[in-house]
């Protein structure tokens, strides 16, 4: 009888049928990783050059249908994959944005740069506490118990967690100012570690490729992070940010002068590898100390990449320069429009006499402010490379100066699509903002017009992005990379997971976004994520363990014909209601365009 009972109760142990439900052990809360590589394209990743990436994707799901969001710039996307919402939402519509009054941070202009601890602090002071105006995964996950760190590149590193005490003990964040000025407060338990694990107080500078401050950063991770959390035994969310490629693909001069290699350069290729390292590293020390069977990774690029060049047959402020390697300059966008409106051109923050492009044709970085009185300008240039945002102040003059500004854009061979805000309406030639989802509930001020530049491809790569090029509007030179238009080359960023959450070996078609990536981790993880507004990404759950295929479409949109009959062209696909963009522009000046 008893040998009876014992066999019995075995069987409805094994069928889950004796134990009542608050017995059972729970599942355990699965640890998430995000490894952001910046700047990695998709077709960088081979077997030959990225052995951890490749092994990745192949062993999980491989995204062979990603996407950057628009603008293609490193806060933009690190806005969206903190959040999980499109831009028009978080108001982080560039690297460089128009704040409307003077910043300290900034030394009093009010136009500038984002990657950077300081500005961060100033904007969150600005608009509320949270300038993004929505919750981060980090936030969310340190506030349901999670332990949380953030290890990278300053700037969108702490864009994952705005509002964590700068003390560290929320969430540790270690970054390229970590032990300088603008470095965060560091936990005792993080510095009791420093030593033994070779971890260097002061972070290295950044370099070319960035192998000392990453290897510094891998270190944090593998040998103080993940241990301490392993012990903790709690679950935990670590965000990395591996500069690499980016900054190498940025500012590597072994091209200089020439389209070709570009950044398919030897030190681009030691720039993938570096990143390729810092992964390994990662995956191995997670497989030491047993963690690989619960942690869920999720390896993104905030955007892809090209090659920049700067020929231009029409712009007025090429002339500018004669003599030089670059027909154009930085700022030639806030130039052409000085020259062709009669209006005084300054530098971000000078109040003093107007610049004479004749004479002094330097823009810092390429904003700049345009009107008579500094006080009061008339346009606002914000540049972002491939991209730049166009401020109107003047309430009442902003739809004739748009109409204006957009007829003469249309003239400029370096324009590759031109989007209008929704609230100047329809102008023939540009689309709507709210087009490409940069209408919402941003704080932010947001941009009359956003233009973006021309783009096209190089010959010798067997993948075409792979030898895209661009004319922007950067400090780079030529042969040197940039991103931030609206072209395939630029948005299609690599994206693969791997973990028991994902499926395995599966390749999946279905378009993807930075923007999904909140709200998927956010499911795993059990994390309700508060909204305030409606531009966000979905729940890929095709790529989720027993996910169904899902149904995608693919649309143009196309604006009335501007003078000449040019329009800007929008090729875009959708799941539900969730949209993914492309490439945009006039036909035949964007790299991935496909005209109606």
């Amino acid at each position: 009888m008893r040998s009876m009972f014992k066999r019995a109760l075995i069987a409805a142990l094994a069928a889950g049928l004796v134990l009542p439900a608050a017995a059972q052990a729970p599942a355990p809360k699965r640890n998430v990783i995000i490894f952001v590589a910046d700047g990695l394209r998709y077709g960088s990743v081979t077997p030959e050059n990225m052995p951890n990436f490749s092994k990745l994707k192949a062993e999980g799901v491989d995204f062979t249908n990603s996407h950057s969001l628009y603008p293609t710039q490193t806060t933009v996307n690190a806005s969206a994959i903190a959040t999980g919402h499109y831009i028009g939402d978080t108001g982080n519509f560039g690297n460089t944005i128009w704040m409307k009054k003077p910043m300290i941070s900034l030394h009093g202009a009010d136009l500038g740069f984002l990657e950077a601890n300081g500005v961060l602090t100033e904007m969150n002071e600005r608009f509320g506490g949270n300038y993004l105006n929505e919750t981060s995964l980090m936030a969310a996950a340190r506030a349901a118990g999670y332990q949380t760190a953030i290890i990278g590149k300053e700037g969108p590193a702490r864009i994952q967690d705005l509002t964590a005490n700068r003390d560290g003990t929320e969430t540790l964040i270690v970054d390229d100012e970590t032990g300088h000025e603008e470095g965060f407060g560091l936990p005792t338990w993080f510095t009791r570690a420093m030593r033994a694990a070779f971890f260097d107080p002061v972070m290295p500078a950044t370099t070319q490729p960035n192998i000392l401050q990453q290897v510094n950063q891998t270190k944090a991770i593998t040998r103080i992070v993940l241990p301490q959390f392993h012990e903790n035994a709690k679950p935990f969310f670590i965000l990395v940010w591996s500069r690499d490629p980016d900054t190498t693909q940025h500012n590597a001069r072994d091209s200089a002068g020439e389209l070709a290699p570009g950044i398919n350069s030897r030190s681009a290729l030691a720039a993938a590898r570096n990143a390729d390292s810092m992964l390994g590293d990662i995956r191995a020390a997670l497989k030491q100390e047993g963690l690989e069977g619960n942690t869920d990774l999720f390896v993104t690029a905030d955007h892809g990449f090209l090659t920049v060049s700067r020929s231009s047959a029409t712009s007025p402020s090429a002339k500018l320069a004669p003599g030089t390697i670059a027909d154009l300059t930085p700022g030639f966008v806030a130039k052409d429009l000085s020259l062709t409106f009669g209006l005084p051109i300054r530098n971000p923050g000078q109040t003093g006499a107007s610049l004479d492009l004749n004479t002094n044709p330097a823009i810092a970085f390429g904003s700049a402010i345009l009107g008579r009185d500094p006080a009061k300008p008339e346009i606002v240039v914000a540049a972002n490379a491939g991209s730049n945002l166009i401020y109107l102040p003047n309430a009442a003059t902003a739809k004739t100066h748009a109409t204006e500004i957009v007829n003469f854009l249309l003239t400029q061979d370096y324009t590759g699509a031109i989007f209008v805000h929704d609230r100047l309406g329809k102008i023939a030639g540009a689309l709507s903002m709210s087009d490409v989802n940069l209408i919402g509930a941003a704080k932010t001020p947001a941009p009359d017009i956003v233009i973006s530049f021309r783009s096209f491809l190089n010959t010798g790569c067997e993948i075409a992005l792979q030898c895209a090029v661009g004319v922007h509007d950067t400090t780079q030179g030529v042969g040197q990379g940039s991103h931030g238009s609206l072209s395939r080359a630029e948005t299609r960023n690599f994206m693969a997971a791997v973990g028991p959450s994902f499926k395995n070996g599966f390749a999946n078609p279905a378009p993807i976004s930075n923007a999904d990536i909140a709200p998927t981790l956010a499911r795993i993880m059990g994390i309700t994520l508060p909204a305030i507004g409606t531009l966000k990404g979905r729940v890929i759950t095709e790529a989720l363990v027993d996910g169904a295929p899902v149904t995608a479409t693919r649309d143009t949109i196309v604006s009335a014909p501007g003078p000449e009959g040019l329009r800007t062209i929008l090729n875009r696909q959708s799941v539900g209601q969730t949209h993914y963009f492309d490439a945009a522009g006039i036909e035949g000046r964007v790299v991935g365009l496909t005209p109606p």
